[in-house]
């Protein structure tokens, strides 16, 4: 069953809680052991699990030129999260007041509340309160006073790196879904509503789903990439997805996304859906002749096929 989601504390019901803190952005392996251990505390204290994030990247508030691009929407992200089989997701509002707090009205704020923590998790690298003051350290230092405990989880590694939404990020912008997909636990999605394109894809035989998406959204680099588009009723139907700007005709500046689904037929105009990014299929390439790319994307959709049906 999935978690009660609060969006702030005002309405949220006393009780004791095991307590995990993050943004949590992608929800990927790492986060993914540090809730399992919370969920394994709260089990032994008969204490509800409960995951404190933020409705807004910290840095969206403290520095908007340097807030990096997004794995998830909230909307996606508190949906994973409650989906990890604890009780409580809360996002709280990070705003000035939240941001000015010092690491002991944090801690008196948000986890002395409603909350009652009498253990919190968190990340090694964790920080919070103003200009990111506290650390796991200072954590620890506050609990008594609150009476509560806490520990740092060690990062997770794999492939030969520590296992964190920066790195994710890395990789989506190198392109490099398959290694974000390892990192995440599962494919890659970005959002976005299908709105009217130019057509041409029509005209060359391949009509695509034109996404706009979140404009702070980790976007891949300008590339064929094979994936899965969602569909209203919750399947996922194969699609060669091509980001870029279509080099191949001129006048076009802004950077698309469009998917081509395989084996099917119907109108996605306005529908709210997610592109999973699977499989790299190649560079985004000028062609010389408009018969040169139809030539090309139907290599790109049989490679498709090979790939998603393995």
């Amino acid at each position: 069953m999935d978690a009660t989601i609060a969006i702030g504390l005002d309405d949220v019901e006393a009780a004791p809680s095991v307590v995990a803190i993050g943004f949590f952005d992608g929800v990927h392996r790492g986060h993914q052991s540090l809730i399992a251990r919370t969920l394994k505390i709260a089990s032994e204290r008969d204490a509800r699990a409960v995951v404190v994030t933020f409705d807004r990247h910290p840095m969206e508030v403290v520095n908007p030129g340097a807030r990096p691009p997004l794995l998830m929407t909230l909307e996606q992200r508190l949906a994973a999260l409650a989906a990890q089989d604890v009780d409580l997701v809360v996002a709280l509002p990070f705003d000035d007041s939240l941001r000015h707090l010092s690491p002991m009205d944090f801690v008196d704020h948000v986890l002395a509340g409603p909350l009652q923590a009498t253990h919190v998790v968190v990340g090694a690298n964790f920080r919070f309160g103003h200009k990111a003051a506290g650390d796991v350290t200072t954590l620890a230092d506050l609990g008594p006073a609150f009476d509560f405990t806490s520990e740092a989880v060690t990062l997770l590694e794999m492939d030969e790196a520590v296992v964190s939404s920066t790195e994710i990020r890395g990789a989506i912008e190198r392109g490099d879904v398959a290694q974000a997909g390892r990192w995440l636990g599962r494919p890659y999605v970005l959002e976005g509503i299908v709105v009217r394109g130019d057509q041409r894809g029509r005209e060359l035989g391949f009509p695509t789903a034109n996404m706009q998406v979140d404009p702070r959204a980790a976007v891949p680099s300008n590339g064929v990439y094979a994936g899965r588009f969602g569909l209203p009723d919750g399947t996922w139907q194969p699609c060669a997805i091509s980001v870029g700007t279509n080099p191949t005709f001129s006048g076009v500046t802004n950077l698309r996304v469009e998917a081509f689904l395989l084996d099917f037929d119907g109108d996605l105009y306005g529908l709210e859906a997610g592109v999973q990014f699977t499989h790299r299929l190649r560079d985004e390439v000028k062609f010389d002749s408009v018969d040169a790319l139809i030539e090309q994307m139907h290599a790109d959709v049989a490679r498709t096929r090979e790939l998603l049906a393995d």
